[in-house]
């Protein structure tokens, strides 16, 4: 446990699947956990009300849309982004680097940060890893991401090294900024939040022994947690699970690890007997409005003409506000009408089995049971590949 409010307690092991508990300023949050991605401090489509009634303890918001508008000196005025948006429960947010990265054609890369063009107005903008500290603090997150590079898959060793070795001199420097933060003023910046903690991110892309330097080195930086980052963004199934389970490895045993931005169900699973304890993703907010629900039996496409006169709930095993009152009949004629409450709906009922996956997970573990629930789970998943069907 670290000395402040926050902290991180393993509480039961299961093989390298560890149960625990994780301590914010704004309460506790269960691991393995899942947050949903809320990028301007709400979760598309739904409401908190029903965010809290889903079992969701921690939201993740996006540092890069919220610094444009509605501005982190705002939020800072207003109380803090909890006091803001009206959540009281624990918030992380990232630092825009990944939003930034993405904006290829707007932005520049040097060793001071990224200058690039807002997305809204054009406006130029420079994040540095000392502004993204002090944007985080004013929206007084529980916990703050560093400003690392991402880089795209396939990418050479070279290139792939260079951006882990700057991401590792800006974790220094964003480290130095969180800490002169955390003791007082620092040039007008308002921390809304004494208690904020900061993550450190793991990069290296695809290559071993890149994550292994990696998080030698940020790890003697020293922070709160650490992050896996830049996975999930090309490269195979296989390679990811491989580097996740190499990176995990190398990470200290009593801190908290977070798995950035991968998240389908198998994914979670998967990482959870590797090692992770945190994870968000927009899959399951993003699906639901495309019409396609995760289930106990797999993925269903809501928009199928088989679904037509379908009196089913989307997941008979599901107690979810949208599995206990509507059928597959009646989803499907909201999706094709483009009602609002199509989305609405979908997005409840997945952000649920998404929340509940993670619940049973916790439970698993705490049994000493994880390894016949994984298998279970990967039996249940209709679009599984054959080698967890036959593990």
């Amino acid at each position: 446990m670290s000395d402040g409010p926050f902290g991180f307690l393993v509480t039961h092991r299961d093989g390298r699947a560890r149960r625990g508990v994780m301590t914010t300023a704004h309460g506790d949050v269960q691991t393995p956990a899942f947050m949903p991605v809320g990028t301007q401090g709400a979760v598309k489509g739904v409401t908190h009300r029903d965010l809290e009634g889903s079992g969701a303890e921690i939201l993740l918001s996006n540092t890069y849309h919220l610094y444009l508008r509605p501005g982190d000196e705002l939020v800072a005025r207003r109380g803090g982004l909890h006091r803001f948006i009206g959540w009281s429960k624990p918030i992380l947010t990232d630092s825009g680097g990944y939003q930034v990265f993405s904006l290829s054609d707007r932005r520049t890369i040097d060793e001071e940060g990224v200058r690039f063009q807002s997305h809204l107005d054009g406006s130029s903008h420079l994040l540095t890893p000392e502004r993204a500290a002090d944007i985080q603090g004013q929206l007084g997150s529980d916990v703050a991401m560093v400003l690392d590079e991402c880089v795209a898959h396939p990418v050479e060793e070279h290139v792939a090294r260079r951006s882990m070795e700057r991401t590792v001199r800006w974790a220094a420097r964003a480290r130095a900024r969180h800490l002169s933060l955390q003791n007082g003023p620092v040039d007008g910046v308002i921390v809304t939040n004494p208690g904020q903690a900061q993550f450190g991110i793991v990069q290296g892309s695809v290559f071993p022994a890149l994550r292994e330097e990696s998080a030698l080195k940020t790890v003697a930086i020293g922070f709160e947690a650490y992050a896996i980052g830049g996975l999930s963004v090309g490269e195979s199934i296989d390679v990811m699970y491989d580097i996740v389970g190499r990176t995990t490895a190398g990470l200290p045993e009593g801190r908290l690890r977070y798995l950035m931005g991968a998240g389908t169900p198998e994914d979670l699973v998967e990482s959870v007997a590797l090692g992770v304890d945190l994870f968000d993703c927009v899959l399951p907010t993003r699906n639901g409005r495309n019409g396609q629900l995760f289930t106990g039996g797999g993925r269903i496409n809501i928009k199928n003409a088989m679904y037509a006169e379908d009196d089913r709930p989307p997941d008979p095993s599901c107690d979810c506000y949208t599995c206990r009152t509507c059928s597959r009949a009646y989803l499907r004629h909201l999706f094709l009408a483009g009602e609002m409450n199509a989305a609405t709906l979908n997005t409840l009922h997945n952000l649920k089995f998404y929340l509940d996956t993670l619940r049973r997970i916790r439970e698993a573990i705490e049994f000493g049971r994880f390894e016949s629930f994984r298998l279970e789970f990967h039996r249940g998943q209709q679009s599984l590949s054959r080698r967890f069907n036959n593990s």
